[in-house]
């Protein structure tokens, strides 16, 4: 079968994705052979052989039944980067980028006004890291900060931790644990999480997008607010002063985040806007007491 038979009958496979289809077709085809999609259109006649007819024929089937291509592939690029990603952990998606964006312009920001401890590097930590592409693309970034990466996962910071390996060597330490608990009496300049927040009883969970990733990462339980609260709630205890949470969040939770970062005396919050246009990353900084004020407001 030549390039152009297995793009027609993969797309035909791939059908259920509408209008999508073409695309999907394109770059599982280009994925499962290991081409470029030029290929395609530049040699269209090359043919394939039994082997990897085969093996495009179970990836396809696979691909129709709404398994994300990253977790055929194994990979997933964010920020230029490519991560190891498996259906342990989430596939990373571009909104996460705005976490990471945000993340940085606040260590930046703190690393100059912190000349009482010059020789003591901006700390962040990563709550629920999964497959780790907050702290390790922050690591990438800055290599003189001091990055940590939690998850109560075992099998998520396995997957951490070899894309750790592979990208910042020795630049972000991983533990195991339920989000604060492995992190003892430490203090940090940026704590950031993208935690589940879907109700356990929302339908979307069983939909095509989500029903192949680790529902542990999706969902705390009947409240969809009860980890992005508890997160709200514990962070004081381990931000220094002047740091910053900051949370990505479902597209219509940014007012109820904000409410409860104002009512737990956070200072400076604010919610900020993903390309969609939705609010997708709420943040609040920890000041001392008599500096806090009461900011509530959609960025």
């Amino acid at each position: 079968m030549s390039l152009r038979e297995a793009l027609a009958e993969t797309r035909a496979t791939l059908a259920n994705f509408g209008d999508d289809a073409a695309r999907e077709a394109q770059h599982l085809l280009a994925a499962c052979l290991n081409m470029p999609l030029i290929a395609q259109h530049t040699e269209p006649e090359r043919l394939l052989d039994a082997q990897q007819l085969e093996k495009l024929r179970a990836w396809t089937e696979r691909r129709a039944s709404g398994e994300p291509l990253a977790y055929l592939t194994g990979r997933r690029e964010f920020w230029s980067l490519e991560f190891a990603v498996t259906p342990d952990v989430l596939v990373p998606r571009p909104e996460t980028e705005l976490l990471v964006e945000r993340i940085l312009r606040h260590g930046d920001e703190l690393a100059k006004r912190l000349t009482n401890r010059p020789t003591t590097p901006i700390q962040v930590v990563d709550l629920g890291t999964g497959s780790g592409i907050i702290a390790i693309t922050v690591a990438h970034e800055r290599p003189d900060w001091l990055c940590t990466a939690v998850d109560v996962s075992s099998k998520a910071l396995a997957i951490a931790t070899e894309n750790a390996q592979n990208l910042v060597a020795g630049r972000v330490t991983l533990r195991q644990g339920s989000w604060f608990e492995p992190l003892s009496d430490q203090h940090f300049d940026v704590i950031a999480s993208n935690p589940p927040y879907v109700d356990s009883e929302d339908p979307v969970l069983n939909g095509d997008s989500l029903a192949f990733e680790p529902l542990l990462a999706l969902t705390a339980g009947p409240n969809a607010l009860a980890a992005l609260n508890h997160l709200i709630e514990q962070a004081p205890r381990h931000l220094a002063t002047g740091g910053w949470l900051c949370l990505e969040h479902g597209a219509d939770q940014g007012v109820a985040v904000r409410q409860r970062l104002v009512a737990r005396g956070y200072a400076h919050v604010v919610s900020h806007r993903d390309l969609a246009g939705h609010e997708r990353v709420t943040e609040g900084q920890w000041l001392p007491d008599g500096n806090r004020t009461s900011d509530l407001t959609s960025g």
